[in-house]
């Protein structure tokens, strides 16, 4: 399976239609044609549901294009690495990124490398530990931020200074607003927001067999759309501080959960990992800032 016809694939996926694709690849419509019916062949199943004017997916397909994605992102991440390995003036990091506010420490090591090589680019992937992680065993970044300790067989890692704190966000007109932290029979009777990787890592921490009895309604993966729910007055978001926007324009509060809970925040990177250039920049510079 050549990486030329995995393009010619997601390009017929995204346009939805053989005539665009082939013209958007400049080639025959024949030819575009005769590829992905030789790549079903290859593959045993059938990729597209033909009608007179589109093509879409079938299920075989989609599992298709999210592999081809996959693929091809590390094929040209590839070709980035080793065009930026003679040249320190610029190149691409990429990077996975777990929400805390710890995350400053990455900004401030980014603006410092920034400051004497200002060509490099930087990629963010926002989302929980387990989605970083997987994109970096995948080769798909270069580091990971991550909110939980790292797996000391897998990976090399930095600790970053602090600690990011557990607490509620809710309305201010919510009615446990008034308390000055939050217990577990506290919020037992209401709705709760939280990702479904801290329900199973750090929540049970905090509320141990308890949390059986808690009522989660919904889980999300980033605390900023939880919160869109939360303003509506739908329930209690568990979340870290420094995550949701508190001023005094907000209709939102924060209260730390009692007992307390924290996280540590780590910044990880595969064992034996070869570095680009501009990667081992920030690397090094991230080692500076987090050890000072």
């Amino acid at each position: 399976m050549e990486l030329r016809i995995l393009r010619s694939f997601l390009e017929i996926a995204r346009e939805e239609n053989m005539t665009r694709a082939a013209e958007r690849l400049h080639i025959s419509q024949p030819s575009l044609s005769k590829q992905m019916k030789d790549l079903e062949g290859e593959l045993g199943k059938k990729l597209f549901i033909r009608s007179s004017y589109s093509m879409h997916l079938t299920e075989e397909g989609m599992i298709l294009r999210k592999r081809a994605e996959d693929l091809l992102s590390l094929s040209d991440k590839i070709i980035d690495e080793f065009k930026s390995m003679d040249d320190i003036t610029g190149g691409d990091v990429y990077i996975g990124c777990a929400e805390s506010h710890l995350i400053r420490y990455l900004a401030l090591a980014v603006r410092n490398v920034s400051l004497k090589y200002p060509m490099i680019h930087y990629h963010i992937t926002s989302g929980g530990t387990e989605l970083v992680t997987e994109h970096l065993n995948k080769g798909l970044i270069d580091l990971a931020f991550i909110v939980e300790p790292p797996d000391l067989a897998k990976y090399s890692y930095i600790e970053v200074p602090g600690y990011d704190l557990w607490g509620a966000v809710m309305r201010k007109d919510f009615p446990l607003s008034q308390k000055e932290r939050i217990t577990v029979e506290d919020i037992l009777p209401y709705p709760v927001f939280c990702s479904e990787q801290s329900l199973s890592a750090d929540i049970p921490r905090w509320c141990a067999e308890k949390i059986d009895r808690l009522n989660v309604t919904a889980s999300f993966n980033l605390a900023t759309n939880a919160t869109m729910f939360v303003k509506e007055g739908l329930g209690i978001l568990l979340t870290f501080a420094g995550l949701t926007d508190l001023g005094s324009e907000s209709l939102l509060c924060f209260r730390p959960l009692y007992p307390e809970l924290k996280n540590k925040m780590y910044v990880i990177w595969r064992k034996y990992q070869v570095f680009t250039p501009a990667s081992r920049l920030l690397l090094d510079e991230l080692e500076k800032v987090c050890s000072s």
